[in-house]
This record gives structure tokens, C-alpha cells and sequence, in this order.
């Protein structure tokens, strides 16, 4: 088994960039490396179910709930089970499929699980742990960052529709000496 030195080097940790619908209002999280800045590089999207996406987004946004959900239960056992998610990695993707495992230092020592992607970063997303993608991953599914893309867009647009008003209200005379 390779170690997780080894298997860094071929991995890039990311980082949940959001969650969103596509065109057919499907639910799907975004991975962004950690080191890039929004609008630049990529994002790795990721499918998932409704479920997935309301419980990852109430990690992120901590946002307090009635009663513990299934991934906060999770937490739970592996604390009280005297363990801890030391990492989630999405590993691959296969015909469409992306797999990950989860990785939890137990006393016994440490131990992968695998797990769909949405659990790995729900649970990722409430303890903390490092998200990781393997390059190979992120080179076969990532896509430009889009939606950073959009936000840029909107942001020169609005500069330029400053500096046209500007133009409008300035006065020739306030730029004599």
C-alpha cells in the first residue's frame, strides 16, 4: 500500500468551491485545489443527490439542525469509536463513476474506507480533514473554473459602466489647473 507521502505527489488537495444545480437541476458539488484563486484554473464537478448536497451544505455553512444528520452521525461514532478522518481522497473515475475512500486514524492504526465522493467531502466538510483529488481525476474531469469566470465578467462590466458615468458627470473645467 502506497503511503500517503507517495500518493500526494500525485494528488492535488482541493477545497468545496460551492454547490449547485446543472441545466437539468441536478445537484452538484464543486471542487476547487486549494491553491488556485477564483477564476483561475479548474474545478472538478462531481454529481450527486439531494440529500448529499442539503447535508455538505449545512457543513459548510454550519448551520445548525433539529436533529444530527446521517453524516453528522458518522462523526459521532468515530469519535466516540476514539477515531478521527485524518483525509478523503477521490481516487478515480470510471465510466462516469468517481470513486473516494476515507481515511480514519483508529487506535488500531490507520484504515481506508471507500465511500462515494458526496459522503467522503460531507464527512471532510464536518471534521475538517483535507479533501483530495488524484490528478489523474481532475486532468480527465476537471473543467475551467466558470463560474468565477461569470463573476469576473460582472465585476469589469460594472467598472465600466462606472467609468461611463463618471464620463457623463465630469465637468472639463474640474481638470484645469
Amino acid at each position: 500500500m502506497a503511503t500517503h507521502a507517495s500518493r500526494e505527489a500525485a494528488m492535488v488537495q482541493v477545497r468545496v468551491a460551492g454547490v449547485a444545480l446543472d441545466a437539468s437541476r441536478q445537484h452538484v458539488i464543486l471542487l476547487k485545489p486549494v491553491d488556485e484563486i477564483p477564476g483561475a484554473g479548474r474545478v472538478l464537478p462531481i454529481w450527486i443527490g439531494e440529500q448529499e448536497a442539503t447535508s455538505i451544505l449545512i457543513a459548510v455553512e454550519a448551520a445548525p439542525t433539529p436533529r444530527p444528520l446521517a453524516h453528522d452521525l458518522m462523526k459521532t461514532l468515530l469519535e466516540t469509536a476514539g477515531a478521527a478522518v485524518d483525509r478523503v481522497e477521490v481516487t478515480r473515475i470510471e465510466e462516469g463513476t468517481y470513486y473516494a475512500e476515507v481515511t480514519v486514524a483508529t487506535p488500531q492504526g490507520s484504515r481506508s474506507v471507500d465511500c462515494r465522493p458526496s459522503d467522503a467531502v460531507a464527512l471532510a466538510s464536518r471534521t475538517g480533514a483535507p479533501i483530495w483529488v488524484a490528478d489523474a481525476v481532475m486532468d480527465e474531469a476537471g473543467v475551467t473554473d466558470m463560474l468565477a469566470d461569470a463573476e469576473e465578467t460582472e465585476a469589469a462590466e460594472q467598472k465600466v459602466d462606472e467609468f461611463k458615468r463618471f464620463l457623463d458627470d465630469v465637468d472639463p473645467d474640474d481638470f484645469r489647473s
